[in-house]
Formats: structure tokens, C-alpha cells, sequence
């Protein structure tokens, strides 16, 4: 009896063992290894690399279709059918890219280069630290995407950042792991619905737009836990948990969350499909899913690929949280109530007195419908008489009510609703009347309802009772009369409203043409003196030649000289305030006086904090002088090449910023929009406060015609863009971007850049090319001049990324000004520039 005894008990334990290696075998997530996708592997919508599938086949992550365009993704594969299913979006309320995008795998993560604009991180599939970079990426037949560092450690999953779906092996841990559903089966834009873990509460769903409080909550799983908080998880088997740990007898973790239907506590929920037949060959394979759907709920699906032992595949359902439509709330608009039956789908329909709203201002919320009729004096007699009441049994409002008293029939509510002008509708029942405020939210029917109740929605009456009262016993007293409200009296209210507003619309329009005369003709008088109306007109003091001869001494005093005249220092004024005359050079004097007035108009209509202010002008023949205000610190060249003043990376990054506000403002933000042509630092002042300021602006128009375009930069062609060598080309904001470029290189190395064209030894390089040597061999200690103990590496290294782009051959690669200030404030990504050496057209 013994020996069978111990014979039986090794055979159970070898039993045992079998089943659980073949338990482990059928649990393994990942029946064979990833494959490995590279650095510098690279998707395109179009094409044939448009996606990477792992190695079952059943998951791909790439482009797929999304309205016009394309957005990154990833989705079941279910080959028979030809359809994909979309679990996970990157961005998802992003706008949908074109078929010129791609997207790259660097050592930052994944770029997505859209089309011609600039490229931009994806920020779901960026890596948050600056310190990891990727190696290389896989995608997991779990459907996880995976982003590994050198060490082959994961630095970023999409597991961690679901959208509307988790798949097997997949969780909802923490306080902001939430599931949003799409807003519809095509558009997986985040949705009207969400579903998230509540603290240490039970998890819930809730209308995206709401309090998320208690009474917004259409689905909870009933469950709470102080010491491990809350979790959502579906295992691979198909078992979608709460606290999956917890769920387990033995209280095991698993690698990925499991869990098992018995014995669950107070603490945990699981939602099984055990009680669910499902036919499939031994060699099928089942991949499970639990979405937030688009109408709200959760529902739980099976994938089975192989199925009946073919290359076939189906959807199966297996669980949704709710079993009626109607009960998630907010699936309905305001004023409008769901209802449906067994054998059709949930209906919203407005209550009577109530029309569908003709604006929706956000697609992602319900229709709402709106009362027929606005707000009547409610407060009076007669207003509390012009309403009537519609009955609905078994109706439900979602909202609490403001007022609950004891009533004991119906007409007692009814009444009590009617003096009560803040009710809008009152359900009964046998104890209470409950009175809402309109809107109404989350109106269904129910129907099984086990409480009898009845819903009083108060309506505005369509007409109105007038009774004559008797003035004597007469028995031809007339009954009494019902006036109805007819399209006679509307039509006479519109004629007497129109009437009104045609009246005045004339009386307007007399006085603005009897005004408008007058000021046309006291602008003839003023026109007769052409000084007088370019001055109203740019709102310039006009100065004579010899007032201005004076105040510089006879013009002895030299301060400047640029490409388009001398400039002297002079006083004006009782309080002898310093200005800069600039006394213009022969080949701009020569153009005609009108068009030299225009220039000067457009000049003059410029005020920003970063450009140099033109207070004054002087026209006697031949004779143009400019009056602006005077910087006292000198140029920025004087700063950086000749003086001795040590400047911290703070300073350098703020000139930097001053110059590109002013650039911005003259390419975008003014009236007339302004290409400067010779920005160099000669044409950057610093004040007072140091702030940069830029001169000589306005003036590439005012050169004689046929003079060259290499000449204006008067021997600074080092500033100049290569589109500025041809004649015929065409010269935009983009040109004021390349010498921008130039001058923030220049302030970074406090070096002068070098003159392609005069270049006397082959030791001598340009500027941009030195600096992205350095910048490429990881050498940007080569750039300091002296040792500076303030040294700010990022601000070193943001500032050379941003001079190498401006400075870029073909104008597309170089930034907009607007882009510069964001790169160089750190509030836009900034991509590795390509090398600034020209390239052969």
C-alpha cells in the first residue's frame, strides 16, 4: 500500500511538472525573438518601406491612412479580411502629415521630417532623458514598440503611453495612465470618453469634459486598495484584471499581470470570458485587446489568426463593461436623452421645446439641442402661465438635483416646478419631486427600471389665452377670444424693426458723407505745402539744413560711416540731447524726391524696442539728411573685435535675441514688410541698457538702379548670401536669415569671419566652417577664446546649432526668424544641422 502510495505521488509530481513547463511554454509572450531594426532605418508613407512588422506578422508600426494625410501607429494585422486595427497612435491630435514625410531612427529617438516644413521630434517617441541614447528599436509581437540604449536597456516603450486600447500583458498602473477613446473609427484623435486609475479609488470612465466626479462616473470596477493603489491589467490569456496581483490566491507577480477568476476579494475584479464558447483549431493564436470604444465603452476582444487551422482570422467580443449604450453618460448632448431597445442602437433625441444646436464648436462633444423660444419673464404672473408640462416615465437625469421636497401626488410636483422660474424639469416618484435646472444632462430611459418615476419637462406654450371681461348684462356679450400668434403680427414686428434700422443705417450715412467731405477738404488746404504732408504723414520732425549744420558743429564731429552716407554726433534741444545725423551719399540723393519720401514714410512707420528710432529728416535740393536717436555704446563689431569688455554667455545669447526680435519685426510684424540686405555687426548699436539695437534698415530700395548687389555690403560680402553673387536671382527675408547666421557665429568666437573671396592661404577658412569642424568632432572648447568661468555648455551648444542653420547654402534649409527666436530660447527642438559648405548647384 506504502510503495503505490509513493508511486502515485511521483507520478503526480511529474504530471505536475509537465504542466507547468507547458504552462510557461504557452504564457511566453514572445515566441521568437524580435527582429532588430537599426539606426538610420527609415519609414515613408509611400513606398516600400511604409512600416515594420514583427516577427509574427500580427502587429506593424508605421504610417497608416488618416484623413488627407498619414499618422504613425501601430495595428493589428488581419490578413484575410485585408483590414488593420488601430491600438496605438503617436500624437494623436496632431494634424495628419503628408506623403513627404518621414520618419528617421537617430541616436535622439525617432524625427519626423514633414514634408518642407521644419523637421520636429515626435514627442511620444522621444526618449526624456538626455543622457540615454537609442541604439537600435524592435517590434514586439505584444504589439509593444521598444527603444533600446547601447546596453540594450529599454529607454522608452509604447506600452507606457496608451492611447485608446491595451493589449496583452499591458497595464494601467499610475495616477496618469488613462485610456481616451477616438473620435470615431477612422479619426483616432482623442475622443468624448476616458477611462483611468483613480488614486487608490476603483477605476473609472467618465465623460471626457466633466468634473470626473462621483455622479459623472458611468462605469467603476467596484474596487479600492490603500496599500497597493489601483491597477488595470490584461493578461495573455485574455483575463482583463483589477489588481491583477491581488486577484492571484497566492498573491505571485508575474512579468506581465495575470490573474485568475477565483477567489477574488473586495479589493480586485476580474472580467472573464470562461463562460463564453469559442471554437478554434490547436493551432490558432488568440491576441486579446481592451478597448475604449468610441460610444464609451470598454470592450474586450479576441483575435484568433489560423483559425479551423487555415490562413484565416476573426474578431471575437468577449466582454463590454455596460450592456446597454444608453448608460454611458454623455453619449447624449445637453437637453437631448438616449433611448434604445434590444434590436437597434442607442438614438439621442431632443425634448419637446427643444431643437438640434446649429453650432458645435468642438467635434469632439455631443450634439446639444437649445429651446425653441428664449427666456420669458418668468417672475410675473402671466410668465409662470405660459408654460405647459410633458410626461416622461421611466426617464433619468444625471445631473443632482437642486431642490428635493415631499410631495404626495404628482400635481403637487408639477405645481411646485411651475412657481419655481430656476426649474426646468422635476422627476417624481412616490415619496419626492427632485427639480433640475436646465441644461439637462445625461438623460436616458431606463427600461428596466425597478422605481416607477415620472420626469415633468416644462415647456414654453406655443399660444396664449386672452379673455375679454363682461361690461354689462347684455347677452351680446362677445365668448371669449383665443389670439393666436400668426406670421401677421411677426411679419409686422420684422417691418417695424427693419424700418427702424434703415432709418438710422441713413441718418449714418449722411453724416459719415457730409464729414467725409469736410476732411477732404481740409486736406486739399494742407496739401498745398508737400513738407507738411509727408511730415503729417510719418509723424517726423522736419529739420532745416542749417538747424542741423549747427547742432553738429558744422558736422565736425564723425561717429560712423556705412554704405549709405557719414554719420555725425549732434545736440538739440534746451537739454542739449545727443543725437546721430546721417548725411546720405550722392547715389541716394540722386533718386527722385517722392520716392525718397516713401522710403523714408515706411521707415518712419517702425517702432520697436530693437530698432534704431529715425526721429527727424531734412530735404533742401539735393540735400537729405536723417535724424535718429543716438546710441552711446557704439557697434556691436567694436564690442566683440576691438574692445576689451568681457561679456558672459547670458550677454551673448541676449544680443543674439535683441538682433533676431528686430529681424522678426521688420520681416513680419510691421506694416511694410522690410528685407534689411546688410545686416553686419557695423549696423548693430548697443545703448545704454545693452540692449542691441539695428540700424541702416529700409535703405536697399533707395540704391541707383543698375548699382551692384555686391556692393552694398561696402567690403562686408562676408555677410552676404550666396543668392546675392547672382544677378538675376531672387532675394528674400531668407538673405537677412544667412547674415544673421554669420553675426551670431561671430559673437559666439568673438572672431571675425573670413571673406570667401579673400581668403590669402589655405590655412584660412570661413568662419561657419571652422565652427561646424569643431561642432561635428565634438570640439566646441575650441570656440572659447578665454577662460570663462560662467561657461553655459547648452547655451554653447544651442547658439552654434542655430548659426549653422541660418548660414545653410539653399535658402529652404534656413529657418524663419520667428523659429530662430524659438530654438534659441530653448522652447523649440533643434535637429543636427548638416554641414555649412556650399554645395554645387
Amino acid at each position: 500500500m506504502a510503495s503505490t502510495l509513493a508511486l502515485l505521488s511521483i507520478l503526480f509530481s511529474i504530471f505536475f511538472m509537465l504542466f507547468t513547463l507547458i504552462e510557461a511554454t504557452h504564457n511566453t509572450t514572445e515566441k521568437t525573438q524580435p527582429i532588430i531594426i537599426p539606426l538610420g532605418s527609415f519609414l515613408a508613407p509611400k513606398g516600400e518601406n511604409t512600416s515594420w512588422q514583427s516577427s509574427s506578422g500580427h502587429f506593424a508600426f508605421g504610417f497608416y491612412p488618416k484623413g488627407n494625410g498619414f499618422a504613425v501607429g501601430i495595428w493589428l494585422v488581419n490578413p484575410s479580411e485585408n483590414t488593420t486595427t488601430v491600438v496605438w497612435t503617436a500624437n494623436r491630435d496632431a494634424p495628419a502629415v503628408s506623403s513627404k514625410s518621414m520618419l528617421n531612427l537617430t541616436e535622439q529617438g525617432l524625427l519626423l521630417q514633414n514634408g518642407n516644413r521644419d523637421s520636429a521630434m515626435n514627442k511620444d517617441l522621444r526618449d526624456d532623458s538626455e543622457e540615454n541614447l537609442v541604439s537600435k528599436a524592435s517590434m514586439h509581437d505584444s504589439g509593444n514598440f521598444v527603444l533600446y540604449d547601447e546596453n540594450s536597456t529599454v529607454i522608452w516603450q509604447s506600452f507606457d503611453h496608451p492611447t485608446d486600447t491595451i493589449l496583452g500583458g499591458q497595464s494601467l498602473t499610475a495616477a496618469d495612465d488613462y485610456l481616451i477613446s477616438s473620435v470615431s473609427e477612422s479619426d483616432h484623435s482623442s475622443g468624448r470618453f476616458y477611462l483611468g486609475v483613480q488614486g487608490d479609488r476603483s477605476v473609472a470612465a467618465y465623460p471626457f469634459y466633466s468634473f470626473r466626479s462621483d455622479e459623472d462616473a458611468y462605469w467603476d470596477s467596484n474596487t479600492s486598495h490603500q496599500m497597493y493603489g489601483q491597477q488595470l491589467s490584461l493578461d495573455i490569456k485574455g483575463f482583463l484584471c483589477v489588481n491583477a496581483a491581488i486577484c492571484d490566491p497566492l498573491n505571485r507577480v508575474y512579468p506581465y499581470s495575470s490573474c485568475t477568476p477565483e477567489s477574488p476579494d473586495h479589493h480586485s475584479q476580474c472580467f472573464n470570458h470562461t463562460n463564453k464558447p469559442r471554437k478554434k483549431s490547436n493551432n490558432a493564436t488568440s491576441i486579446y485587446r481592451a478597448t475604449l470604444d468610441v460610444d464609451g465603452n470598454l470592450r474586450l476582444y479576441e483575435h484568433q489568426f489560423h483559425f479551423e487551422g487555415n490562413n484565416s482570422s476573426r474578431v471575437v467580443m468577449l466582454w463590454k463593461a455596460l450592456n446597454e449604450t444608453c448608460l454611458v453618460k454623455g453619449f447624449c448632448g445637453l437637453n437631448s436623452y438616449c433611448t434604445s431597445n434590444i434590436s437597434s442602437d442607442a438614438v439621442c433625441k431632443c425634448y419637446p421645446g427643444f431643437i438640434l444646436s446649429e453650432t458645435k464648436s468642438n467635434p469632439k462633444l455631443p450634439m446639444d439641442c437649445v429651446q425653441k423660444h428664449s427666456k420669458d419673464d418668468c417672475e410675473s404672473s402671466e410668465g409662470t402661465a405660459l408654460y405647459n408640462y410633458t410626461n416622461f416615465k421611466n426617464m433619468s437625469w444625471g445631473d443632482i438635483p437642486y431642490s428635493v421636497i415631499p410631495v404626495m401626488n404628482m400635481k403637487t410636483c408639477e405645481q411646485a416646478c411651475q412657481e419655481d422660474c430656476v426649474c426646468g424639469g422635476a422627476i417624481y416618484t412616490n415619496t419626492s419631486c427632485n427639480k433640475y435646472r436646465l441644461p439637462l444632462i445625461y438623460g436616458r430611459v431606463q427600461n428596466d427600471s425597478s422605481t416607477v418615476s415620472v420626469a415633468l419637462l416644462k415647456i414654453r406654450s406655443s399660444t396664449t389665452a386672452i379673455i375679454s371681461p363682461p361690461t354689462s348684462n347684455n347677452t351680446n356679450v362677445p365668448k371669449p377670444e383665443v389670439v393666436v400668434e400668426s406670421k401677421r403680427n411677426l411679419i409686422m414686428i420684422l417691418s417695424l424693426t427693419l424700418g427702424v434700422v434703415a432709418l438710422i443705417c441713413l441718418v449714418f450715412a449722411v453724416s459719415v458723407f457730409f464729414t467725409y467731405r469736410r476732411q477732404v477738404n481740409r486736406y486739399a488746404m494742407l496739401s498745398e505745402s508737400e513738407k507738411l504732408e509727408f511730415t503729417e504723414e510719418c509723424s517726423l520732425r522736419s529739420f532745416s539744413f542749417d538747424e542741423l549744420e549747427k547742432s553738429t558743429g558744422g558736422f565736425s564731429e564723425e561717429i560712423g560711416r556705412g554704405s549709405f552716407g557719414v554719420v555725425y554726433k549732434g545736440k538739440r534741444g534746451n537739454n542739449n540731447k545727443s543725437i546721430a545725423v546721417k548725411r546720405l551719399e550722392e547715389r541716394i540723393t540722386d533718386e527722385g524726391e517722392r520716392e525718397f519720401q516713401a522710403e523714408i514714410t515706411a521707415i518712419a512707420r517702425t517702432h520697436h524696442r530693437n530698432l534704431v528710432k529715425l526721429v527727424g529728416f531734412c530735404i533742401e535740393g539735393s540735400k537729405k539728411l536723417l535724424v535718429y536717436e543716438f546710441v552711446s555704446k557704439g557697434s556691436l563689431a567694436n564690442l566683440l573685435f576691438e574692445g576689451e569688455t568681457r561679456l558672459s554667455w547670458k550677454d551673448k545669447m541676449k544680443l543674439a535675441l535683441d538682433v533676431a526680435r528686430g529681424l522678426l519685426y521688420l520681416h513680419e510684424e510691421c506694416d511694410v514688410r522690410i528685407i534689411h540686405c546688410n545686416i553686419n555687426p557695423r549696423k548693430i548699436l548697443i545703448d545704454e541698457a545693452w540692449t542691441a539695437k539695428i540700424t541702416d534698415f529700409g535703405f536697399a530700395r533707395l540704391s541707383k538702379r543698375g548699382h551692384s548687389r555686391t556692393k552694398i555690403g561696402d567690403g562686408t560680402s562676408r555677410y552676404l548670401a550666396p543668392e546675392w553673387q547672382k544677378e538675376d536671382a531672387s532675394v528674400s527675408v531668407k538673405a537677412d536669415v544667412y547674415s544673421f547666421g554669420v553675426v551670431l557665429l561671430e559673437i559666439i568666437c568673438r572672431k571675425r569671419s573670413i571673406d570667401m573671396n579673400n581668403i590669402s592661404s589655405a590655412d584660412e577658412i570661413p568662419l561657419s566652417t571652422w565652427v561646424y569642424q569643431c561642432f561635428a568632432s565634438g570640439q566646441l572648447n575650441k570656440l572659447i577664446t578665454h577662460n570663462e568661468n560662467d561657461m553655459d555648455w547648452k547655451i554653447l551648444e544651442r547658439m552654434v546649432k542655430v548659426g549653422l542653420w541660418c548660414v545653410q547654402d539653399h535658402q529652404s534649409l534656413r529657418p524663419a526668424m520667428k523659429n530662430v527666436i524659438l530654438m534659441l530660447e530653448g522652447l523649440k527642438d533643434i535637429p543636427v544641422p548638416p554641414s555649412a559648405a556650399r554645395l554645387l548647384e
